[in-house]
């Protein structure tokens, strides 16, 4: 794959993984096609070998540093990106092909940690995958195509998945929520407000909490709208 892949390693994760430049010429035994359509793995795919069960496993320092593009990641002279390999594994190795959604460089592709620690998240061309490191064959395919942004928030335990018009979050048990519509033609991030108070109780009351603010363009208007959610629920309270 051509595009530059995305190494974040926000949440604690109890597996390896190493981003291939292409699909190995010697393959382990277990291997796993996401989704399983092989048309869709014909346009190209991710290729990523994961290694199980390394409990507690952090990045090291080399690991999380910051490509050209901003994003934390390591990628070799060869267009591989490497995650914990210096370190030792148990469990069984598997080949993950991930099928390539969209060649659009706004399209991101990478492999992030997750709120769940065995469970590992890879974008290819914007088609993101939830994989049970644990049990390979049983995976989630965010529903958004393309994402085009993947943020972890950790100390909200939260994983989220931009789209084009709303926004999707993950947390440790699955899916948390999902905003409303937000924009008519992509959604941009401003930030984290940790000390917001907001409107956000069922009887209109004062509610403190985080809010994630950012803006949406509208179609009608041609212009940008802003909103904040609550990082708690999801619901929009400006």
């Amino acid at each position: 794959m051509s595009q530059a892949i995305q190494i974040d390693l926000t949440f604690p994760h109890a597996w390896q993984a190493e981003a291939l430049a292409a699909r190995p010429l010697i393959l382990p035994r277990r291997r796993f096609v996401y989704p399983r359509d092989a048309e869709e793995v014909e346009r190209g795919a991710l290729e990523v070998l994961v290694r199980p069960g390394q409990e507690n496993f952090q990045p090291s320092q080399e690991d999380t540093q910051r490509n050209e593009s901003g994003a934390p990641g390591l990628a070799s002279e060869t267009g591989e990106s490497t995650v914990g390999r210096r370190n030792t594994h148990s469990g069984e190795p598997f080949l993950a092909t991930c099928a390539l959604g969209f060649r659009d460089p706004s399209a991101p592709t990478g492999i992030w940690s997750t709120p769940k620690p065995e469970e590992l998240c890879a974008v290819a061309g914007g088609y993101a995958y939830l994989i049970d490191t644990n049990a390979p064959e049983r995976f989630t395919m965010i529903r958004y195509r393309p994402v085009l942004r993947v943020l972890p928030i950790a100390a909200h335990g939260l994983l989220l998945f931009v789209g084009h018009h709303s926004i999707l979050a993950r947390g440790r048990d699955g899916e948390a929520w999902e905003s409303e519509k937000l924009s008519d033609e992509g959604v941009e991030i401003a930030g984290l407000d940790d000390t917001g108070i907001h409107d956000g109780g069922p009887d209109g009351s004062a509610v403190a909490g985080a809010m994630l603010r950012g803006a949406g363009w509208a179609i009608q208007t041609d212009k940008e709208t802003p909103f904040a959610l609550d990082l708690k629920t999801g619901r929009r309270v400006a």
